[in-house]
């Protein structure tokens, strides 16, 4: 009996006659590695999949679209070179899992159906009677050109392009690339693959007529914090290449349009790029730092240096929360502070409604951003955002006979509620969450900080200052000064720096105002900036 395919293009599952459940295929183009790149229906796909199968080139934070239960799969090159599977050893994969009912995402750099062999993929499923879907990727050819400033077209140098792979099939008894007319026939080449052929392939352009004095630019990593670009004629591009140690993978742009890239260039020019910055916050709070880094042009290395966890005895907070409204304040210090009182307030089945009795203050305008997902605007925010200056905010106000709620980490500064008490406050602490530091990076950093692979590292708490020394498990204050050395350090405010100067270690960057945007800029000013005479 033939296959019931649904006309909904979203059904995951197909059923045959014999009612065994079939699942479906999609190959996914994830672009050229900019994550920002990755098409809606890429995306839609991914936060749906059971199965991701993954290349060489496709971007890893890809990955966290997915679900938590997914099962990914790697099938690009290994760090031997050596491809992780063969092509007829993926195009079973997707059989096999698909067979087996899963929705299947092959995520794959570029475009699918771009020198991406995805033809072939499909046409193993198309034998074995699976459904699929393709959906195009921005291909790394226009991604290369665009990034490095070169337009690939334009209306003063030329009207027309050609795709061209630099690695041939193996298998193939001749090449059916014809360089006496693509030499040119086409006002720009675009190269994929090249590297390795790049001096043959020079020699067939010249030896058929293109110019030798055509610019010509080599661009590894596109799209990515990690892209080179390298530029010459096709007669010195081979030599340029070699002595600027450009590898694989990489694109070969060919034509006078190459000339613009002085010109139009703007993604290497941005006032971070080529710098590795580590981010030490949490996975869940880390976004926004990375984000605004990544915009400047950084490439961020994010090493949770704190895990955040429930606590395990709520008897405190969930007494409190009972009686809250016998308090005068509700404090927060933190972010994670409001989303574990509010998961524990839901927990209890309550919610926001039922905190009508305290006025609510917190350290800073980030904390009270996050006050507001859950309906709640704070009464008070402090100008100087530490727990000091949340203190000298209330004492201010006058104290005496007040009863005050802390929900706040199980280790945590007294500052806040001794200063407090001395104001003759009556304050109560409810652990509500709790900092465990994260297993299996310390060993990657320390090679990373051994190779000075690292030019900074972001500290926004004190705790992860005291969590990343931790990690790195060093022996003595002098080898982590020298593990450190040549690494610039980045603290949020004044409290996370002293705890840096603590461990011995100098923080070069302390912005004015304790914000994250107010720490990039700081950042970016540092690295920007002529020095002061």
């Amino acid at each position: 009996m033939a296959q019931s395919i649904s006309n909904n293009r979203d059904t995951d599952l197909v059923t045959t006659g014999s009612n065994k459940r079939t699942g479906k295929v999609y190959l996914v183009g994830a672009g050229p590695g900019d994550p920002g790149l990755l098409t809606l229906r890429g995306k839609y796909l991914l936060e749906r999949a059971k199965i991701v199968v993954y290349d060489y080139l496709a971007n890893k934070k890809f990955l966290n679209y997915a679900p938590d239960d997914a099962e990914f799969i790697y099938a690009g090159k290994k760090g031997n070179g050596l491809h992780a599977f063969t092509q007829e050893e993926i195009n079973q994969l997707l059989v096999k899992h698909a067979k087996n009912g899963a929705n299947v995402v092959r995520l794959k750099g570029g475009d699918p159906f771009i020198f991406g062999r995805g033809a072939e993929e499909i046409e193993e499923l198309v034998k074995e009677n699976i459904p699929f879907e393709v959906v195009p990727g921005v291909t790394s050819a226009t991604a290369a050109a665009t990034y490095a400033g070169i337009p690939i077209t334009h209306r003063a140098y030329t009207a027309s392009v050609a795709f061209i792979t630099g690695h041939e099939d193996p298998t193939k008894k001749q090449s059916n690339i014809h360089w006496d007319k693509l030499a040119t026939g086409a006002g720009t080449l675009v190269i994929f693959m090249g590297i390795k052929n790049l001096p043959i392939i020079t020699k067939k352009l010249i030896e058929n007529g293109r110019d030798p004095k055509t610019p010509v630019a080599v661009v590894r990593w596109a799209s990515t914090p990690a892209q080179r670009s390298v530029v010459g004629t096709l007669e010195t591009i081979t030599d340029v290449v070699r002595e600027k140690g450009i590898k694989p993978p990489a694109l070969i742009v060919v034509g006078d349009v190459v000339s613009l890239r002085s010109t139009l260039d703007w993604f290497e020019k941005r006032s971070l790029f080529g710098k590795n910055i580590v981010v030490t916050r949490t996975r869940q709070q880390a976004s926004e730092l990375v984000a605004l880094l990544e915009e400047n042009g950084a490439q961020c290395l994010e090493y949770s240096t704190i895990a955040i966890e429930p606590v395990e005895d709520y008897s405190v907070l969930d007494c409190e929360i009972k009686q809250i409204a016998t308090y005068d304040w509700l404090l927060f210090t933190s972010l994670n502070a409001v989303t574990y009182f509010f998961k524990r307030l839901s927990a209890l089945g309550l919610d926001s409604r039922n905190l009508g009795g305290p006025k609510v203050g917190v350290v800073g305008a980030a904390t009270a951003d996050e006050l507001k997902q859950y309906g709640i605007s704070a009464d008070l925010i402090p100008e100087i955002f530490t727990a000091e200056g949340l203190a000298d905010s209330l004492t201010k106000e006058g104290m005496n006979g007040k009863k005050v709620l802390i929900p706040r980490a199980v280790k945590a500064r007294e500052i806040l509620p001794d200063k407090l008490r001395l104001a003759e406050a009556e304050v109560v602490i409810a652990p509500t969450y709790q900092n465990v530091v994260p297993k299996d990076r310390g060993e990657e950093l320390r090679e990373q900080l051994t190779e000075k692979a690292i030019d900074m590292v972001t500290f926004t708490s004190s705790s992860t200052v005291d969590n990343f020394i931790s990690m790195l498990n060093t022996n003595s204050p002098e080898e982590l000064n020298k593990l450190l050395a040549g690494v610039e350090i980045a603290a949020i405010g004044p409290i996370t720096a002293a705890t840096v100067e603590k461990h011995g270690l100098r923080p070069t960057i302390k912005p004015e105002r304790f914000t994250i945007n107010d720490m990039v800029n700081s950042i970016v000013d540092h690295y920007t900036k002529p020095p002061a005479e």
